[in-house]
């Protein structure tokens, strides 16, 4: 079982690349830090050199989602674990060629999903300068659908070492690989795709800001503000011009005492979904964005380098 200290980044697949860039580094108060003809990496406000991977391709997906290791030891005896367990691995243990740098492998899961170990990477020392009405910090969590949530829960408890925290009956599972509530979740779905994308804002006011700049360039929240039962958190939900899903969101549940902690099953009804009472229960289309396309994910005649 691994020792995942957090989760780093996400890289999504799109075809709308030049759109993608400005919409994150002009509206949704991200900083790029590398780019050309086919990728642009940005920061957050925070220290991880990067916290999204945009890259061009034919049609919106999941490229791969990164979770931190403690260093290249773990990374090495990861790869050997993960081998063991027969799953595939897309890129042996090597310096990684990404922007970041940093020392890392990449597999693929049971629904061809790949997945990123990685340990020294850059990370920002410099102030943070670019100061907007809402400044992510890092990613929160990420959702993803499933076509199979108990497979899901246990890949990621079994193999990945996460822990289960909480279940939306038998909706959803938030899953968590240090104190944060849930670093990843899974919604069951009818194919497997990207969910959404949770970005850490630094308390309600810059979530409530967030939301009006937003709103001042021609985004309406397809569902929000409000405040979640499961976690806690405060959440307010749009869509990029690729169409993905993202959320500014703050406060969600830590968990101080491993030992004590019980995960509970909520009830989806609409005062959970949303404790305040002021988005209520997300739209049909609001659903139907969060669903997405079906991804098929990475197939071994595929390259996942660059």
């Amino acid at each position: 079982m691994l020792n995942i200290t957090h989760l780093r980044h996400i890289s999504l697949i799109t075809p709308h690349l030049e759109e993608q860039i400005k919409f994150y580094s002009d509206i949704w108060g991200l900083d790029i830090v590398a780019e050309d003809n086919n990728n642009a990496y940005l920061r957050g406000a925070g220290p991880e050199h990067h916290i999204l991977h945009l890259k061009r391709g034919e049609k919106r997906g999941l490229h791969h989602i990164a979770f931190g290791l403690q260093d290249k030891q773990a990374v090495d005896q990861a790869a050997e674990y993960i081998r063991d367990k027969g799953f595939h691995i897309v890129e042996s243990p090597d310096y990684l060629e990404e922007e970041g740098g940093g020392y890392g492998f990449r597999f693929v899961d049971f629904e061809n999903r790949c997945i990123e170990l990685s340990a020294w990477v850059d990370i920002h020392t410099t102030f943070w300068n670019k100061k907007q009405e809402a400044n992510p910090l890092f990613l929160n969590h990420v959702v993803l659908n499933t076509t199979d949530i108990d497979h899901a829960m246990e890949f990621f408890t079994e193999v990945l070492g996460f822990r289960v925290t909480d279940w939306s009956e038998h909706q959803m599972v938030f899953l968590r690989c240090n104190k944060n509530h849930h670093s990843i979740a899974f919604n069951q779905g009818d194919h497997a795709s990207v969910n959404h994308i949770a970005y850490e804002v630094d308390g309600v006011d810059e979530v409530m800001r967030g939301i009006s700049n937003v709103r001042k360039k021609g985004y309406e929240e397809i569902w929000g503000p409000g405040r979640h039962g499961p976690g806690n958190n405060i959440f307010c939900y749009f869509q990029d011009p690729g169409g993905f899903v993202m959320e500014y969101t703050c406060y969600l549940t830590t968990i101080e005492d491993e030992k004590t902690w019980q995960a509970q099953v909520w009830k989806r009804v609409p005062h959970l979904m949303d404790q305040w009472g002021t988005a209520g229960p997300p739209k049909p289309e609001t659903r139907a964005a969060m669903a997405g396309e079906p991804d098929p994910g990475w197939v071994e005649n595929n390259t996942i380098k660059g």
